[in-house]
């Protein structure tokens, strides 16, 4: 018997379709944290007008996508919105993989709409510009990372914290009215359309494959060490050393801090002290943490699984500040209260950074030869390096080369 919703894009074989407002949506997959501001007045989300470019043609696209939550990919073919007024159409050289697009795919973060492609951290050159973009010109180098379309009527968008705001979609798995797959689609793919304002350029003194981790793991990292005001000589911890706790430690370093790295995997010592760090923590025992309580100025974490969260604080010093940014399953972590006030640490969890700050890390790294550990691949070789992530196999960003889709 045919299933007569196996060629239907956005549709998982077997299942009926399942109309989805955003608002069920976020709640569905708890894509905000749970947070229950964020949900409250939602406006619709924003259409794209065509341009004048293939006025109401979809652009034929590529990509590896997720059909379920096996946390397998395949080829897909799809179609991506026509260019609108204020978008740009990039070709995309490289995008990289990020623990995040596990987490999703496999539904960790909630139910999801198949197929999807993922992909956060992507580069590539402008091919098309909407008749209202006066930032990109055909040819320019581009970068898009978690987000691609907004309100620009919403106070974070203004204020230059886009990620914040309730109307935002983030580049896949986002239902998105002007996609033809009505969700976003993301980077793992041969082209994406985005709002022109979700764009970042990419310096010619930074290559795509090493800017390409920038978009996420970079600004992920990059966005709390400045809110923390970093200073020469600070000591910072950096727990989980994989995509984002390497580029941590990196940016801590280039700040001029003094790093602590802490890691469950004791073959990754020798790369954390190539990177500079004071110390590589292997901690296979939480008790190795007892000979470093009370002595940071400051923590940040990219474990994105459950962990004791009080025991790793303990490191930081009374009144010091942690901050979590790995994001576990349904984006939940366990916390002893009664550890966290004997430690007295300040506790707060960090969302990516806005699309001014992006620039401005994509800038800082190209500057200063700030650069993350990658690992090229091709597109046959994503399903393999998405376990070689779960089981931290990976030296430190997988960077997909999209010619190969």
């Amino acid at each position: 018997m045919t299933d007569e919703n196996q060629n239907r894009p956005g549709v998982e074989p077997g299942k009926e379709p399942k109309s989805l407002s955003r608002r069920d949506f976020m709640y569905g997959s708890a894509a905000m944290l749970g947070a229950g501001a964020f949900f409250s007045g939602a406006s619709p989300l924003m259409a794209a007008t065509e341009s004048g470019q293939g006025a109401s043609m979809n652009i034929k696209s590529k990509g590896w996508a997720a059909v379920d939550t096996s946390g397998k990919l395949k080829p897909w073919e799809f179609e991506r919105r026509p260019v609108g007024d204020d978008d740009v159409l990039i070709d995309i050289k490289y995008a990289s993989i990020c623990h995040s697009d596990i987490h999703q795919m496999k539904g960790h973060w909630g139910a999801q709409q198949y197929p999807q492609v993922p992909g956060h951290e992507i580069v590539g050159i402008v091919s098309a510009v909407g008749k209202n973009v006066t930032n990109f010109k055909v040819g320019d180098r581009a970068g898009v990372g978690c987000m691609v379309d907004s309100n620009p009527e919403c106070e974070s968008y203004k204020n230059d914290e886009e990620q914040y705001c309730p109307d935002t979609v983030f580049t896949y798995g986002y239902p998105q009215e002007s996609s033809p797959t009505g969700i976003s689609q993301g980077g793992y793919s041969s082209n994406i359309v985005v709002n022109s304002h979700f764009v970042v350029h990419i310096p010619e003194h930074i290559s795509f494959q090493k800017a390409a981790p920038l978009l996420c793991a970079g600004i992920t990292t990059y966005s709390p060490l400045m809110k923390f005001d970093l200073k020469k000589g600070d000591k910072v911890g950096v727990a989980g050393i994989g995509g984002l706790g390497h580029m941590a430690i990196k940016l801590a370093l280039s700040k001029g801090a003094e790093v602590y790295a802490f890691t469950t995997t004791p073959d990754k010592v020798d790369d954390i002290l190539g990177f500079g760090a004071t110390e590589a923590v292997v901690v296979d025992d939480l008790s190795k943490l007892r000979d470093y309580a009370g002595t940071l100025d400051y923590m940040i974490s990219t474990i994105p699984v459950q962990y004791d969260v009080a025991a790793y604080s303990s490191v930081v010093k009374p009144y010091g500040t942690f901050t979590q940014v790995g994001m576990p399953e349904k984006f939940e972590l366990t916390l002893n209260a009664l550890g966290l006030s004997a430690n007295r640490v300040n506790f707060n969890a960090s969302l990516i950074g806005g699309i001014k700050e992006t620039q401005e890390v994509v800038n800082y790294c190209a500057d200063n030869r700030i650069h993350p550990q990658i690992q090229i691949i091709s597109a046959d070789q994503i399903n393999q390096a998405w376990e070689d992530v779960v089981n931290k196999k990976a030296r430190y960003r997988y960077v997909i080369d999209s010619a190969t889709i």
